[in-house]
C-alpha cells in the first residue's frame, strides 16, 4: 500500500521538458516524467497547482525557455515549489542548478527528500560524468577515423551513420558529398582486395570458404582486420562483379 507523507502539504508547479516531440535526449519521455511527479506527489503528499511542458534543449537554462520562464514566475506567484522527473530536466549544468537555487526552492521527483546541499551534489557529479562520456567519445571518434582512413568499411558506414544523424542542418549539395566521399572510400578499400581474390580464384579456389581460406594464408585481411569469412568473400565479389567459372559452384 503506498505510503504518504501527512506532513505540511506544498503546493508545487510540475515542469517537464523534451527535446523534440519524440522521447527525448535521456530517454526521459513527457509520460514518464509525468508519471514519476504523479507519484512523487502522491507519496509525499504535494499538491500540483499548476504544470508546464517545454520542448527544448536543455542547454538552455531554464529561465530562457518558453515555459520555464512561465513555471518560474507561476512558482512565485502562487509561492509553489518546482518539481521536476529528474534533476538533467531542469538543466545539465551546475552553474545552472546553482542560479536556480537562488531564485526558487524546487524538488525532484526520484529524489523527493533531497537537501539543496545534495541537489548541488548530485549536479556536480553528473556534469563530470557528461565530461567524461564526452572525452571517451572524441577519443573513440578519433580511433575510428584513424581506422577509416586505413580502408576499415566499417568504420567509414559507423563515420558517415554519425555524421548523417547531425547533418539535418546541411544542405542536399553538401550532404551528397558526404556520400560521394564514403562511397569512394568504400570503393577504394574494395578495389584494393579485387586482385588478391581474383588470384585466389585463378589459383583453384572454387567456393567462398577457399577464397577465404586463400586470402588468410597469405595475410590479407578483411577492412576491419581480421580473418576473412565466405559470407565476406561473397559480399565483397558481389559488389566487385567477381566470378567463380561458369562450369563451378561457389557454396
Amino acid at each position: 500500500m503506498t505510503s504518504i507523507t501527512t506532513t505540511n502539504t506544498i503546493d508545487v508547479v510540475s515542469y517537464c521538458r523534451v527535446s523534440s516531440h519524440g522521447q527525448g535526449e535521456s530517454g526521459l519521455g513527457l509520460e514518464a516524467q509525468r508519471e514519476y511527479i504523479a507519484r512523487a506527489a502522491q507519496q509525499n503528499g504535494w499538491n500540483i497547482v499548476d504544470a508546464f511542458v517545454d520542448v527544448v534543449s536543455g542547454k538552455l537554462a531554464i529561465e530562457d525557455r518558453p515555459e520555464g520562464k512561465k513555471a518560474l514566475a507561476a512558482c512565485k506567484k502562487l509561492k509553489a515549489q518546482l518539481v521536476v522527473a529528474k534533476l538533467d530536466r531542469l538543466s545539465r549544468s551546475v552553474h545552472h542548478i546553482a542560479r536556480l537555487m537562488e531564485q526558487t526552492e524546487f524538488k525532484v521527483a526520484t529524489m523527493p527528500q533531497a537537501k539543496t546541499f545534495e541537489l548541488h551534489l548530485f549536479a556536480a557529479l553528473a556534469q563530470q560524468e557528461r565530461e567524461f562520456i564526452a572525452n571517451r567519445t572524441k577519443e573513440a571518434l578519433a580511433a575510428l577515423k584513424i581506422r577509416a582512413d586505413a580502408g576499415d568499411i566499417q568504420s567509414v558506414e559507423k563515420i558517415f551513420r554519425r555524421s548523417e544523424a547531425l547533418d539535418k542542418g546541411r544542405t542536399k549539395a553538401n550532404r551528397a558529398k558526404a556520400t560521394e566521399a564514403v562511397q569512394l572510400r568504400v570503393n577504394t578499400w574494395q578495389e584494393s582486395v579485387r586482385d588478391p581474390i581474383d588470384l585466389c580464384i585463378r589459383k583453384g579456389g572454387r567456393t567462398l570458404q577457399q577464397v577465404a581460406d586463400c586470402l588468410n594464408s597469405k595475410g590479407i585481411t578483411t577492412s576491419r582486420g581480421g580473418q576473412w569469412s565466405s559470407m565476406q568473400v561473397s559480399r565483397v565479389m558481389k559488389n566487385l562483379a567477381l566470378h567463380f567459372p561458369a562450369k563451378d559452384a561457389a557454396v
